[in-house]
């Protein structure tokens, strides 16, 4: 059994907002919800596997000193879907203006810490969304900071999201096709939309979108560790298909294992 520490994939919902006078708004309504529930149900469905979900705003406040570190040495494999890069590299402390010059402010660097412990030998798995990669307007901004000597991708530097209401279809590379050979993409459903990466030489591409030739999934040796990159989402709205396909959960307990298992790419 492997313990799984997921970030990201929740959401405050705040609406609808309704603008009833020129000058104000009022938002009939606030609900958090864990878009990361089909993830987490697909990976613990067959026992094999022990997720804690947690949401990207409580990975930035509410982890204290040591805390991340213990987390790196606790869990087998670290998820983290749209999860922007500041939730790594500032700190809450940072802006609270009662601590302003009463102290010097450091904290450890929490990229520093991810990128030793992928190459000491935890496992990640990178997934895609609007705050991931480059994500939205450069929100994601992973490819301006040290995750990228373990991505199994190159950040565009540029806005990466492409988006269809057709959708796009996964099919696998050789490679994939020896890892996924229970599984028929065929069936799968049209993927929303990704975040577009570049190939490096460190990379092994798993699964290609068919209409543009993107790479999808794919997975990295780093030291004694492996990091898997999902350049979409596992979540609506890009994965509101996706969720639904009968090989939805085989095909992440199946990741799970590849980042997990003792073999070179």
């Amino acid at each position: 059994m492997a313990k799984i520490y997921y970030v990201g994939d929740w959401a405050v919902l705040t609406g609808p907002v309704f603008a009833e006078t020129p000058f104000h708004y009022s938002a009939k309504g606030l609900d958090i919800f864990n878009y990361g529930k089909w993830l987490k149900e697909a990976l613990e469905a067959t026992d094999e596997h022990q997720v804690t979900s947690v949401s990207a705003w409580d990975f930035y406040n509410k982890l204290g000193p040591g805390d991340y570190e213990r987390i790196l040495q606790e869990y087998q494999i670290l998820i983290f879907s749209d999860v922007d890069a500041k939730l790594f590299q500032l700190a809450p402390s940072f802006f609270n203006r009662d601590k302003f010059g009463s102290k010097v402010l450091t904290f450890p660097d929490r990229i520093r810490l991810t990128v030793e412990a992928a190459q000491s030998g935890v496992n990640f798995m990178f997934l895609g969304g609007w705050y991931s990669f480059t994500g939205e307007l450069g929100k994601g901004g992973w490819g301006r900071t040290r995750l990228k000597e373990v991505l199994p991708v190159q950040c565009l530097i540029t806005e990466d999201l492409v988006e269809s209401t057709e959708g796009f279809n996964l099919e696998t590379t050789e490679a994939g096709k020896k890892l996924f050979s229970g599984l028929d993409f065929a069936n799968c459903p049209p993927i929303l939309g990704y975040n577009q990466t570049r190939e490096i030489p460190e990379g092994e591409v798993l699964l290609r979108f068919r209409e543009t030739d993107d790479p999808a999934l794919i997975i990295r040796k780093t030291g004694k560790g492996k990091v898997l990159a999902y350049t979409s989402d596992p979540a609506p709205h890009w994965a509101v298909n996706f969720i639904n396909w009968e090989g939805y959960g085989d095909f992440w307990r199946k990741c799970a294992e590849i980042v997990c298992e003792n073999r070179g790419f």
